[in-house]
């Protein structure tokens, strides 16, 4: 961990609430809001999620599923989510979450006309917005949590 914690201290709320409070609030508002808010099918939004999670490696994210109702994707999604390009386990709209979170999260200069023909084919203008704040989320505080060693420790509020 690159943050020294204080003896009895969670570090996730040390760091996300104590030292910035200001910021941190804010941001665990809209990590959490992304969760209690989403239109998406859970399949898209978990397909999205973990390949944000695979490419910035935070150990938390990799772990986490997100459950609806007592409903999860299945134990071997992640696997599929690597294989994003060849698996047959997606439908279209499953494949184009997983390669937007790619994309946006690796080359997002590179998402061309061709690509967003197909997204608009797929999804409406609210769900691009929202899978868009959606992955722009993940980013950054799972690239967070995991440049400053929380990832092993971090707990979602609830959980």
């Amino acid at each position: 961990m690159q943050i020294d914690i204080p003896a009895g201290q969670h570090p996730i709320e040390y760091v996300w609430g104590d030292m910035v409070p200001g910021i941190g609030m804010a941001a665990a508002n809209f990590s959490l809001s992304v969760y209690a808010h989403t239109t998406l099918g859970l399949r898209e939004f978990e397909a999205a999620r973990l390949r944000v999670a695979q490419i910035n490696g935070c150990v938390f994210c990799l772990d986490w599923r997100t459950d609806r109702d007592g409903e999860k994707v299945e134990d071997d999604f992640p696997d599929a989510v690597t294989a994003w390009r060849t698996t047959d386990a997606f439908d279209a709209r499953t494949r184009l979450a997983a390669e937007y979170a790619e994309r946006y999260t690796l080359d997002h200069h590179g998402l061309d006309e061709d690509f967003w023909e197909r997204m608009k084919a797929c999804y409406t203008q609210v769900e691009i917005v929202e899978l868009s704040m959606s992955i722009g989320s993940w980013l950054a505080f799972g690239r967070l949590n995991h440049v400053l060693g929380l990832d092993s420790v971090c707990m979602l509020p609830g959980r």
